[in-house]
């Protein structure tokens, strides 16, 4: 399949962005998990291009963007989706985020409504608590010693090779657990494996997430979103999903049965109809800046 999206690269603050563009109509903004890229979106980017001009960005640290020292929280990754967009000319856009892009996600909806048409979470994080052991595990002390290790060219061939066995004695891995090993073999650079660290230190610690948009779910009210998950996601577990659509108020909830972390990826005709429908029979959003400030002064 021809891919509808086409790599650019642009200068921000210092800094290169790769980001890949295509399609025509409304703006979605798509945002990638962590240890992941724009890349994840070529599947549903032909479906989703015959109706969307769409913007997937490499958010700093990912991909081929670059992988400054500096902040990489939530509100920093949101700054700068929001600064892309700008780059470009797109005043507005639906926002559809992908696991550490769903927290993204929230975030620029929180901080930039005036840009905000909808919003849409795919098995997102900053949800609850329970997250992959792997990824809390990079939280822990001396973690950034063993991630070259995990990232070497041996290591990855030993896990083929494991994931072979298992497969023989009728174990077989999960995709997620592909997803995983993917994400940490692409951390093959000394930059890569801190821009990774911080990101993840960021919004997990060894226990769990850190970070959690539960006490302000209740404002999604005012823009039209959805949540879509896996029902098999063993990375984040699909009862966030379930717990986030009831404390939104009006979203739309789809569960893939047969799919992990990456419905997108798993299904992507059935992903890309859905978000195709859902824009088709919701208005977008036209709030302002201080558009919260109405309902943080109701909850008083």
């Amino acid at each position: 399949m021809t891919t509808a999206l086409t790599a650019h690269e642009m200068a921000l603050h210092g800094h290169r962005v790769s980001y890949r563009q295509g399609g025509s109509g409304p703006a979605l903004l798509l945002l990638h998990g962590v240890t992941n890229s724009s890349a994840t979106w070529e599947g549903v980017a032909p479906a989703l291009a015959e109706h969307f001009t769409l913007i997937a960005p490499d958010l700093l640290g990912h991909g081929e963007s670059a992988t400054p020292r500096g902040d990489y929280s939530l509100g920093a990754h949101a700054s700068g989706a929001r600064d892309v967009m700008t780059a470009l000319g797109i005043e507005r856009a639906t926002i559809v985020g992908h696991s550490l892009g769903g927290g993204v996600a929230m975030q620029f909806a929180y901080q930039f409504p005036e840009r905000c048409e909808r919003l849409v979470l795919v098995s997102s994080g900053g949800l609850g608590r329970e997250v992959h052991f792997l990824l809390r595990a990079a939280t822990l002390p001396g973690a950034d010693y063993v991630l070259p290790a995990l990232t070497s060219a041996g290591l990855v061939g030993i896990g083929r090779r494991v994931g072979g066995l298992l497969r023989r004695v009728r174990i077989t891995p999960g995709e997620d657990m592909q997803v995983l090993a993917e994400g940490f073999a692409s951390l093959d650079n000394a930059g890569s494996r801190q821009a990774f660290l911080h990101t993840v230190r960021a919004v997990i610690e060894p226990g769990g997430q850190r970070v959690s948009a539960h006490d302000r779910l209740a404002l999604a009210g005012l823009l039209p979103s959805m949540v879509v998950w896996g029902e098999k996601d063993s990375i984040i577990p699909v009862e966030h999903g379930i717990a986030a659509h009831e404390a939104m108020p009006g979203s739309r909830f789809e569960v893939f049965p047969d799919a992990g972390h990456m419905p997108h990826n798993a299904d992507p005709e059935r992903f890309a109809a859905l978000l195709v429908d859902f824009c088709a029979t919701t208005e977008p959003a036209r709030l302002t800046a201080d558009h919260w400030a109405t309902a943080i002064r109701s909850q008083r």
